[in-house]
């Protein structure tokens, strides 16, 4: 195990300022809207079609970041008193973003306006070129080399783009756009209060919490649980807490959301975020619940396929199997990540096909990696975090050869050095003021996690399961006379009561029946 240091009284502050990222912006230093190449071309469009009663149609993307920057845009026409015509495509009968099959059931439309997708449309750009339909793309994916043609491409990743901001989502440059078309159109609508909207996007879709993200995310939370949406009210109703942390969104809101589309349609999430009414946003969480619990059951029985079928020895982990929910191949390739430590394709075949998604590993970039190999897929996007791919099963084999080979070299870790644990902490200093320090860095996520600890040597006191399969585990450690509890999640790993052992986790405060404990997150014991 890495020699990681030694925390004390004097040395914690400093290890956890120096290691964290804490404020610095606000909403004030946000960038004008017109440093998006491109945006006020896209604004002048879509005010005129106003003016001119064209018709508009939005078409979003069915992942939780589509679903929000689909949600912020309805919203923000209907505050105006303006609804607009609204497409997500369907994972499973349309595939990705705009294309023909999208197309096919918008009838008219003088101008479409994609939200988290398009720039690589390049078949649907065409069909909107013949049929006389100006096409404004806002997206925050990597641009290819040629473009789709389009009336206006809003994306951060252009070339030709001066935003300053490479790591945004397309949450925020709906958001963006919206605020430039209602300062455009003098409509005065408070955009702040769409930015809860715009934090549950940032968190889901993994964008590092710095720059400006953090700012939003924390403005964001700030707002959720003060918020009048109605989505808002049914989830702080069914999950009551003082306050709100971007762990929620990204572990409890954001995975249901996503549920629907990875199930069943995006539109269920889509008709529970834009709820009018405390009742359908109730009904509509309701079913994301029922949602969410299969997908949790599908997602266990393909890691438990995926990781039997799992090298371990692989500097990229990849395994594909017959019938995998093409729904949680994602997820599965986090856990994946998690588990072994490495990057994760996990694929699903259907006949010839193997269509899936792949999670990076620390400083991994699995889309420059992939991008090599592009020739070889029937489809690819992606960015440094995740990718989307798919290729014909004869062409797996070589593509796997050669992807190992790569990562062999450029990501293969040399020790077994984790840098997020900011040092070894022994239990004495583990009281609610180290808590309350920790909480000035939030929020915590992509670029900013949560600081992880070791405490080395501990004795294990006592040791029982939870959950309804009892895949969870309570500890009781104890180390110097001091007792703490700990939880793990999702193990069936067993230990006899007295054993010694390192343990790496994080600090949490636990909150039952009116008593606060401090509580080890674990997340690894050796």
């Amino acid at each position: 195990m890495y020699p990681y240091p030694l925390l004390d009284l004097s040395s914690i502050h400093e290890q956890i300022a120096r290691r964290l990222t804490a404020d610095s912006l606000t909403l004030r230093d946000l960038p004008s809207p017109s440093a998006f190449r491109s945006m006020d071309r896209a604004v002048a469009r879509i005010s005129a079609a106003i003016d001119r009663g064209e018709r508009i149609v939005l078409v979003g993307d069915y992942d939780v970041d589509g679903v929000m920057a689909t949600a912020i845009v309805q919203q923000f026409f209907a505050a105006i008193d303006l609804p607009i015509e609204v497409h997500i495509p369907n994972r499973f009968t349309d595939g990705y973003g705009l294309s023909p099959s999208v197309l096919e059931r918008i009838e008219h439309a003088d101008v479409i306006l994609t939200v988290d997708n398009g720039i690589s449309a390049l078949e649907a750009a065409e069909i909107c070129r013949r049929r006389g339909i100006d096409l404004i793309i806002t997206d925050h994916h990597i641009v290819p080399q040629t473009p789709p043609e389009a009336y206006a491409i809003v994306d951060q990743k252009h070339p030709e783009c001066s935003f300053p901001y490479e790591e945004v989502c397309g949450a925020q440059i709906a958001w963006y756009l919206c605020a430039a078309l209602n300062q455009k159109r003098d409509t005065h609508i408070d955009m702040k209060t769409y930015l809860d909207m715009v934090a549950i996007a940032i968190v889901a879709d993994m964008m590092p919490l710095d720059h400006i993200n953090r700012v939003m995310v924390r403005r964001g939370l700030e707002q959720f649980g003060r918020s009048e949406w109605p989505f808002a009210r049914a989830y702080r109703e069914a999950n009551p807490k003082a306050s709100y942390t971007a762990e929620d969104f990204g572990f409890s809101l954001a995975p249901m959301i996503n549920s629907a589309g990875r199930l069943e349609d995006a539109s269920i999430a889509l008709s529970y975020v834009t709820a009018p009414n405390i009742y359908e946003a109730r009904t509509a969480l309701e079913r994301l619940k029922h949602l969410n619990d299969e997908r949790k059951r599908l997602e266990q029985e393909v890691t438990d396929a995926a990781v039997a079928q799992a090298d371990p020895d692989a500097a990229v982990t990849v395994v594909y199997g017959e019938g995998w929910h093409e729904g949680v191949v994602g997820i599965v390739a986090a856990r994946l990540v998690r588990r072994f430590g490495r990057p994760a394709i996990v694929l699903s075949q259907n006949g010839t096909v193997c269509k899936g998604s792949g999670r990076s590993w620390r400083e991994c970039h699995l889309y420059d990696l992939l991008d090599r190999q592009r020739d070889r897929f029937l489809g690819f996007g992606g960015h440094k975090a995740a990718i989307g791919m798919s290729i014909e099963q004869k062409h797996l084999e070589d593509f796997v050869t050669a992807l190992q080979k790569d990562a062999q070299q450029e990501c293969r870790d040399v020790d077994e050095y984790d840098p997020d644990i900011l040092g070894e902490l022994p239990f004495v200093l583990i009281d609610h003021t180290l808590l309350r320090l920790l909480e000035q860095y939030e929020p915590y996520g992509q670029g900013n996690p949560r600081p992880k600890f070791i405490t080395r040597n501990v004795t294990l006191a006592a040791l029982q399961t939870m959950g309804k399969e009892n895949n969870h585990l309570r500890f009781t450690f104890e180390s110097d006379q001091r007792y703490l509890q700990g939880v793990q999640f999702k193990t069936t790993q067993t230990y006899p009561i007295g054993t010694r052992m390192d343990v790496i986790y994080t600090l949490n405060e636990n909150h039952f029946r009116g008593q606060t404990t401090i509580q080890l997150m674990v997340e690894k014991v050796i």
